[in-house]
């Protein structure tokens, strides 16, 4: 993939998408993968295991009005009680079970390693939701005046390495399965 395409691409992005993806690059070097209106980077330096930038800005007013245009993902099995009290947290922290995956959704990487590191510690029971809610302010706050607290820059906690998916279990047996299809 040449750089001259993804520089084409991003042209016409809007401005904020448009300069995230510029970091980006320097930061990742040239996407794994790309379209029109997504940019992919596979396992990069600073441990996730996947970075998605859309020129897509969805509007989200927690802490302040801002847009998400920045998911990353990190290999996470989330226990199944924890779904809602994530979700009260941060409606930008996704929880993909089947796939055993965690993201964080916001305008940077630093803010989605604030949710993931927050993220976890409401399931380790270090934080409440409430706690961790007012801790992703005061961290949003002091990005936002370019101080650089741990939680802003790396995991504050070793990365789970694998077997985080959760393939469910099947409630119809395959033989069944296959005589409902004929």
């Amino acid at each position: 993939m040449g750089h001259h395409n993804v520089e084409e691409i991003i042209k016409n992005w809007p401005k904020e998408p448009r300069e995230s993806a510029e970091r980006l690059i320097k930061e990742y070097g040239e996407p794994t993968e790309y379209s029109d209106a997504l940019l992919t980077w596979q396992d990069t330096p600073d441990g996730w295991k996947r970075t998605e930038l859309s020129n897509v800005e969805t509007p989200h007013n927690f802490p302040s009005p801002h847009k998400d245009i920045l998911e990353q993902f990190i290999d996470y099995k989330v226990p199944l009680g924890m779904f809602s009290t994530l979700a009260a947290f941060d409606g930008s922290v996704v929880v993909d079970r089947t796939r055993g995956e965690m993201s964080a959704r916001c305008c940077g990487t630093s803010m989605n390693f604030v949710a993931v590191n927050l993220a976890h510690d409401i399931i380790t029971g270090k934080r409440s939701v409430e706690l961790a809610r007012a801790e992703y302010t005061e961290l949003y706050e002091a990005n936002l005046k370019e101080e650089k607290p741990p939680y802003t820059q790396a995991f504050q906690f070793d990365l789970p390495t694998g077997n985080c998916e959760d393939p469910d279990v099947a409630t119809l047996d395959e033989k069944k399965a296959v005589a409902a299809k004929q």
